[in-house]
């Protein structure tokens, strides 16, 4: 189905307190679950790996490092040259959910967002593009941006030749209602971020090398450098 763009929050005192800790206190809490209480509340309509899963991709990415002493996670991660990684599956565990979408359909989003086309693939992740979309979306109902967006993937068809006629394309409806749901829930993701004060949005791409991902200070290698 392609690579995903993902719109991760986070909740910032959850991932201080987790970053915070000895490197075997959080091996060992991670092991025995005790950490599930700093785990913000599950976000219902974004996406979350379950506690387990979270856990067990951390720890198996720790067993994979080599770590002297017992220093604190942040002074491990900024020590090891795929500390990022590490930082971004402690990011996930500190998370409500995030908002993902295939990459090829980001550009219909964004371009609507934003009101002039994403030129190309890396200005979807651009601070530019991202600081547009929040601020042309704050504050805008979920139905307007919805509309908007569903009118604008119906007349791309359109401009193409292809049908709207769902008796000749049985994709149609389903492919409406899921840029009808992905818009509302962008909307969502948004409004969390910019209302919530504890929250961070942090902007990546599936398989994008962790150091990558996030904007000025929220970028993953700049915080791990400060």
């Amino acid at each position: 189905m392609g690579l995903e763009l993902v719109l991760l929050l986070v909740n910032r005192p959850a991932l201080q307190t987790l970053v915070d800790l000895s490197w075997q206190a959080l091996y060992s809490g991670m092991e025995k679950g005790e950490f599930r209480h700093i785990r913000p509340p599950a976000d219902s309509r974004l996406k979350r790996p379950f506690d387990i899963d979270a856990e067990a991709e951390l720890l198996d990415w720790m067993d994979s490092c080599t770590v002297e002493g017992d220093p604190t996670i942040l002074e491990a991660f900024s020590s090891l040259r795929d500390g990022a990684t590490g930082l971004l599956h402690l990011m996930h565990y500190a998370s409500p959910g995030s908002w993902e979408v295939w990459e090829g359909r980001a550009f219909l989003y964004l371009d609507v967002a934003t009101g002039k086309p994403v030129p190309h693939v890396d200005a979807l992740y651009s601070e530019d593009t991202w600081n547009e979309t929040t601020r042309r979306l704050a504050g805008l109902p979920e139905d307007e941006f919805a509309e908007s967006v569903c009118l604008d993937w119906m007349d791309r068809r359109k401009e193409l030749g292809e049908t709207l006629d769902e008796k000749e394309d049985p994709k149609i409806v389903p492919t409406y209602e899921a840029h009808n749901r992905a818009s509302r829930t962008l909307v969502h993701a948004i409004t969390r971020w910019l209302g919530e004060p504890a929250l961070v949005g942090i902007i990546g791409r599936e398989h994008l090398p962790a150091k990558e991902w996030g904007h000025g200070p929220w970028n993953l290698e700049a915080f791990l450098q400060a």
